[in-house]
């Protein structure tokens, strides 16, 4: 017999005003105390940081992490684009796509939650619920959903059924 999957608490979007040091280039700092961050995602895709952290010497770019994403990776937003990417790791000068701005990235986050929990009790069709996540967050953002990036791979993770336990 099949013991239930334990109850874990449904997440709640959360917005965390943030005051970036002074080190924070000024465009970047004043975007983060307008918009914020989200104070989490589901898992460990995404735990934000107690405060931004400048990456200045990250290859050529300048970026500012917001985030831990998974063991050591980074979301961050590029200083010189606004774009919110996410690094492997805080040595990597690698990043990949994530959102065009702060602003969607908080949106996509939102989108995300709400539509949580995933799964319904004994559902075999974990492809329409990422079908279902691809199109809000496309329809948020439509650079959100780059081949291996971010959000594409949320959403593979969903299909593949790996947030199932999170699900209350």
């Amino acid at each position: 017999m099949n013991q239930p999957l334990p109850q874990l608490p449904k997440p709640e979007f959360v917005w965390i005003p943030v005051e970036a040091p002074p080190e924070v280039p000024t465009q970047v700092a004043l975007d983060l105390g307008k918009t914020g961050i989200p104070g989490g995602l589901i898992g460990y895709e995404y735990r934000p940081l107690s405060e931004p952290v400048y990456l200045a010497k990250l290859g050529k770019r300048g970026l500012v992490g917001i985030a831990m994403s998974g063991l050591s990776g980074r979301i961050a937003i590029d200083v010189a684009s606004g774009h919110v990417v996410e690094t492997p790791s805080i040595e990597s000068a690698a990043v990949s796509h994530v959102n065009r701005d702060l602003a969607s990235f908080n949106r996509s986050v939102a989108a995300v939650i709400a539509r949580f929990p995933f799964y319904a009790e004994g559902d075999e069709e974990t492809y329409k619920v990422a079908e279902e996540l691809r199109d809000l967050l496309s329809g948020i953002d439509e650079t959100a959903l780059v081949p291996d990036g971010f959000w594409e791979t949320f959403c593979d993770d969903v299909e593949m059924g790996d947030y199932a336990g999170w699900d209350a």
